[in-house]
C-alpha cells in the first residue's frame, strides 16, 4: 500500500469524467488499498480515484467516528438509483478543495448499486451523512467539485484562493 498524492482543484484532471472499471482484480483492489490509506492520511472520509489521478469508476469512504473501529467501505461502477424528493443540507468539505467547507443541498437518500472489494454486486440503501458523502463522491466521477453546488460567487473565490496558494507553494 502507498500513500499517493491528492490533486487539489484547479487542476483539470478533477473535472475528467471517470471510465468504468472492466473487472474487479489484484490491481484494482491494490488502487483501492491505496485510495484508503491515502484517505487516512489526509484525514477525510470519502475519496473518489480521480482524486489522486485515477480516472477510473472508484470510491473508498469510511465514516467511522473517532476512536470507533474503522469500517472501510469500496464502490466499484457505483450508480445511483432512486434519489428521494426529501433534501438535506450537510456541511462539507473537500481533500481537492482544501480547507474551504460550506453547506450543499442533496437528496436524504439514496440508493446505491455497486461492485464491492471482491466483485460482487451489492445494492446499498443509503441515508444521512451516508447519502451525502456517497453523491459528492459520485460527482467526482462526473468531474463535478462540491463548490459547483455553490453559487458562482463562491467557487470563483475558493478557486482564486487555491491558485494563489498554489502559486506561493511554488515559489
Amino acid at each position: 500500500m502507498a500513500i499517493r498524492q491528492i490533486i487539489t482543484a484547479p487542476d483539470p484532471r478533477l473535472r475528467q469524467v471517470s471510465k468504468p472499471v472492466p473487472e474487479v482484480n489484484d490491481d484494482l483492489r491494490a488502487l483501492m488499498k491505496d485510495m484508503l490509506e491515502t484517505m487516512y492520511d489526509a484525514p477525510g472520509i470519502g475519496l473518489a480515484a480521480i482524486q489522486i489521478g485515477e480516472p477510473v469508476r472508484v470510491i473508498v469512504m469510511d465514516l467511522a467516528g473517532e476512536g470507533e473501529e474503522p469500517a472501510p467501505r469500496y464502490f466499484v461502477n457505483p450508480e445511483i438509483l432512486d434519489p428521494s424528493d426529501d433534501m438535506n443540507l450537510h456541511e462539507e468539505g473537500c481533500l481537492s478543495v482544501p480547507e474551504f467547507y460550506d453547506e450543499v443541498e442533496r437528496p436524504a437518500k439514496c440508493r446505491v448499486k455497486y461492485l464491492d472489494f471482491d466483485g460482487k454486486e451489492q445494492l446499498l440503501e443509503a441515508e444521512g451523512l451516508l447519502a451525502t458523502c456517497i453523491q459528492h463522491e459520485m460527482d467526482h466521477l462526473e468531474g463535478v467539485l462540491f463548490i459547483d453546488h455553490l453559487s458562482r460567487l463562491k467557487r470563483e473565490r475558493v478557486l482564486k484562493k487555491l491558485k494563489k496558494e498554489q502559486r506561493l507553494a511554488a515559489e
